[in-house]
């Protein structure tokens, strides 16, 4: 008989697992993947750190979450400085002085606040007093149409699968606008990548533990409940509850990774396609997470990731929940049904059903291992 049942061997599951192994619990951790880690799995292809499943670099200013995964790896120095490109014309991320330079050939602070304000009383005008009334009136009260047009909107609607006109305002509720030339993507205190990926991470929360992997939890579920006290559930909530009340909303990714007999694709990380017309949402190089690919043992190929959303259905992995207002009150009835639980914790982005970064997870994970374990 084991303590606790941990269903999903991502960050969530690896910290309570982590904790309870630690308080002396017996836990047992499945996972439906061949592998450990979630979402945030990286596998090395000759020398280079692929990170599977999208782009993940660690931000947080929480300084007991950063000090916690520090017991785990040594982290590299990573400063997250995307790049968007729309129509060939490349852009610095998030909106600062470069930006702005780049779009209206100017240089200094007042004269890029002249020309957003500018804009931005356009938008005002035509919403003539009331609040925005979706995504698109938002933005361009916020940032004008020329920021919005070029940089936001096609993106916008390849990530959400719908027009920025039908997707809801407070999904950005603020566009953070510096008018400074930094190219910094985060404002966190603290930030980086692991030195030898994530996985790594994740193996050492999860050591004491006995991990099964390749096993789906639904086609197991009878006798796997009754081997454990209680069950920590890091899947999808309705799924949980057989969709008793309606089938909630993701967003799903689809990957296409390929090893190129180059040392240098795109010079960078991560370049965001604004553009509606192009069908992936970034491109990814992988080897420029990590210090030394260039002039170690990769130097002779490298490997990118072309990153496709669209909508979630049964088969795929669901990534982003659709917080929408409509969602959101479905989820309320699932989460109703969770709290009157004796025996089973929800956990993560999928059985919370919110959009969490890693720091958010492990803060989560942390939390609920105190209230659980402590």
């Amino acid at each position: 008989m084991f303590d606790y049942l941990v269903v999903g061997a991502g960050l969530f599951g690896a910290v309570f697992a982590h904790e309870a192994i630690k308080r002396g619990k017996k836990v047992l951790v499945i996972d439906k993947r061949n592998h450990v880690a979630g979402n945030v799995y990286t596998e090395n292809v000759g020398g280079i750190n692929v990170h599977k499943y999208g782009a993940h670099i660690f931000h947080t200013s929480n300084k007991e979450v950063w000090d916690y995964v520090q017991q785990f790896a040594e982290f590299n120095r990573y400063t997250n400085s995307p790049i968007a490109c729309y129509k060939d014309e490349l852009y610095n991320l998030p909106f600062n002085m470069n930006t702005f330079s780049r779009m209206w050939n100017i240089k200094t602070p007042a004269e890029a606040k002249a020309k957003i304000d500018e804009q931005r009383a356009e938008a005002l005008a035509a919403l003539n007093g009331r609040e925005p009334a979706n995504l698109e009136e938002q933005a361009l009260s916020l940032v004008g149409r020329d920021i919005y047009e070029k940089l936001i909107k096609g993106y916008t609607e390849k990530q959400w699968g719908r027009k920025c006109t039908e997707l809801p305002a407070f999904i950005i509720k603020r566009l953070p606008v510096r008018f400074v030339y930094d190219n910094n993507y985060f404002n966190d205190k603290y930030q980086g990548i692991p030195v030898g990926g994530y996985t790594q991470i994740v193996e050492k929360m999860l050591e004491g533990a006995e991990v099964r992997l390749g096993v789906d939890f639904f086609k197991e579920r009878e006798s796997l409940v009754v081997s454990a006290k209680k069950v920590v559930f890091t899947g999808m909530i309705d799924e949980f509850y057989g969709y008793r009340f309606g089938e909630l909303e993701y967003r799903t990714l689809r990957f296409e990774t390929e090893d190129l007999p180059q040392e240098n694709y795109q010079g960078n990380a991560v370049v965001n396609y604004t553009e509606a017309e192009i069908p992936y949402t970034r491109i990814i190089e992988h080897k420029h997470f990590e210090f030394g690919c260039q002039g170690g043992v990769a130097t002779d190929h490298t490997v990118v990731t072309r990153e496709y959303p669209a909508a979630w259905k049964h088969g795929d992995e669901p990534y982003y929940p659709m917080n929408d207002e409509k969602n959101n009150a479905l989820f309320a009835q699932y989460k109703a049904l969770a709290e009157s639980e004796k025996n089973v914790i929800f956990g993560g982005r999928l059985g919370m059903y919110k959009y969490f970064d890693m720091h958010h997870v492990i803060a989560e994970a942390l939390a609920c291992a105190k209230k659980e374990v402590w």
